[in-house]
């Protein structure tokens, strides 16, 4: 490969890698091309990359980004999957894929400047998708003042309750 083209994937690794919010690391070693692409079908549908590379341009490109966290796990044959949006979306994926695919290993990833590890990457695979939680995260926001609202619907009606008591004592005696 000539040197132009190297600088050119180089550069526009580096620039994924910068934008990304997420980037998994594989080994996919032992694919074949029709796993390959299925593999790559599958994460097409969520927007995600997943690209493979020769390790020192890897390395190269993770240079100035949250990538060179984890560029010593660029050994043997490597591939990243590449997320710019939805960071849950990958690690379902890749998880479930290696399931079905045992030569396909997850080595390792970054997300928003932080290294996650296989049981991370295992642990996201299993929250819900994002518009769940969003979903759960307003109920929860929407339940907190109906309940303050009930509490001080309630006040009122103890002190109620309380002078009802009061009278009803005082005419008993």
């Amino acid at each position: 490969m000539k040197l132009e083209k190297k600088k050119e994937i180089v550069k526009s690794l580096h620039e994924k890698f910068a934008s990304s919010q997420v980037v998994i690391v594989t080994d996919c070693k032992g694919l074949d091309v029709a796993a390959m692409n299925d593999l790559r079908k599958r994460l097409r549908e969520f927007d995600v990359e997943f690209k493979v590379a020769k390790n020192s341009l890897l390395i190269r490109a993770s240079e100035e980004t949250d990538v060179q966290l984890i560029k010593e796990c660029f050994k043997g044959p490597s591939a990243v999957a590449l997320s710019y949006g939805d960071p849950i979306a990958p690690a379902k994926v890749l998880i479930k894929f290696s399931k079905d695919n045992k030569n396909l290993e997850i080595k390792t990833g970054v997300m928003n400047g932080k290294v996650i590890d296989l049981d991370a990457i295992k642990a996201i695979s299993a929250l819900p998708p994002r518009e769940v939680l969003l979903g759960q995260f307003l109920s929860v926001i929407n339940n907190v003042p109906a309940g303050f609202v009930q509490v001080l619907n309630a006040i009122p009606g103890q002190f109620l309750n309380l002078l009802q008591a009061v009278k009803e004592q005082k005419e008993a005696a």
